[in-house]
């Protein structure tokens, strides 16, 4: 069934990072819709991406073919980490925040674009059925101590995620 592999889920994810995006562009100043939702996209997508690390990229890293691809997103998911840092230290009411998340979001579009377009079928192909589903077991087993963890963590510009 679709829904179980791994990929149909981190798209699933992806489409909430997708919404999520584009209700914080429809926000104004520094309201309380802005704040929660910059906060529940914070939470969402730095659990998403330590997750997808410790499953699908950890298994990337190890196949040679596959190694350039997993260490570019890693690389796309620092640059994202420290945007959502810069985002949480701004001003949310300055027009600079709401030019800055945009910057953002373009960059993270165009990661998850990616992903989808080329990095997950590549992968998809290499990747058996009992493997589609560990990748799936770990990714569904750290997510939510990823959420937890990001939510009772602070972003800071020395932050480094271990």
């Amino acid at each position: 069934m679709a829904e179980t592999k791994i990929f149909a889920r981190l798209k699933a994810d992806h489409d909430r990072h997708r919404d999520l995006l584009a209700r914080i562009d429809e926000t104004h100043g520094d309201s309380d819709e802005r704040r929660t939702l910059f906060e529940a996209f914070r939470v969402e997508v730095t659990a998403h991406a330590a997750s997808e690390e410790m499953s699908l990229y950890a298994t990337m890293l190890a196949k040679p073919e596959l190694r350039d691809d997993a260490q570019h997103s890693v690389s796309e998911h620092k640059e994202i980490e420290d945007f959502l840092t810069e985002l949480y230290e701004m001003d949310f009411a300055s027009t600079g925040w709401l030019t800055r998340f945009r910057t953002m979001k373009d960059r993270y579009l165009h990661h998850i674009d990616e992903e989808e377009e080329e990095m997950f079928p590549e992968a998809e192909k290499d990747l058996s059925e009992a493997k589609k589903k560990e990748l799936l077991a770990i990714f569904e087993k750290e997510k939510p101590k990823e959420k937890a963890k990001a939510a009772e963590e602070e972003p800071s510009s020395e932050h480094e995620r271990a």
